[in-house]
């Protein structure tokens, strides 16, 4: 059968072990508890495609700020009106900070969940980020939808399979537990090698560099800026 709704990846969990939905052993707030702890550990064992989400807001002058939702060290691109920013790692945009407290360098780093931008920099109008979020399910909603269901429902088998685990460890079978704790992951794992293979055609600039930007403190330069190929 199809595995789409919150439904029938219930459905399948229960008739792949024989069970029921009258079995009193597992009660519906039961695989609702397992559902969540599935899901979670399913959609965060990767940077899915399909948990990158947009968020925006007016920019102010502001430091810090925290979006809910998303998740920790996850903003790759931030642009303020239009302006991409530059991401520091936390250890450099405070040295920066510290030592060029007026520096209009349009800058920004993020710690835990809380993003960092230069407050002095030469920036106004929307604020944009670019990160990964952590997936909501509504367990009233029989018919809800994983991250997975329209994209690769693999994903939803390896719920089911890790649902299947819990069951087993409920009722004390190690051994069968940790065989579908193996199954949900190696699906999960053929998944994410397809994600890769697809992402591996992308293509970029040659001089674009990495994610990461170090700063020379006391001349305001890039390292990239300093150091060239061929300069001597």
């Amino acid at each position: 059968m199809a595995l789409r709704t919150r439904d029938d990846i219930f459905t399948e969990v229960l008739v792949r072990s024989n069970r029921s939905t009258t079995d009193t052993f597992i009660t519906d707030t039961i695989l609702k508890n397992w559902y969540v702890q599935a899901h979670t550990w399913a959609t965060g064992l990767h940077k899915w495609p399909f948990t990158e989400g947009r968020t925006s807001t007016t920019y102010s002058s502001t430091e810090e700020w925290n979006f809910e939702g998303y998740k920790a060290d996850s903003f790759r691109i931030v642009t303020v009106g239009g302006k991409r920013l530059k991401k520091l790692n936390f250890e450099d945009y405070l040295i920066f900070k510290e030592e060029q407290p007026n520096a209009d360098d349009r800058v920004y780093s993020d710690f835990g969940r809380t993003l960092f931008i230069n407050t002095a920099a030469d920036v106004s109008g929307t604020l944009t980020c670019y990160g990964q979020f952590t997936p909501a399910i509504d367990l009233t909603d029989e018919t809800g939808l994983t991250v997975f269901s329209d994209f690769d429902q693999e994903g939803n088998e390896a719920i089911v399979e890790k649902m299947r685990a819990s069951l087993y460890a409920r009722e004390h079978n190690t051994q069968e537990s940790l065989v579908h704790n193996q199954e949900a992951a190696r699906l999960l794992e053929e998944l994410w090698k397809r994600v890769q293979d697809e992402q591996g055609m992308y293509q970029t600039t040659r001089e674009r560099g990495g994610m990461f930007q170090r700063f020379d403190i006391l001349r305001g330069l890039e390292q990239d800026e300093i150091w060239k190929r061929d300069q001597f």
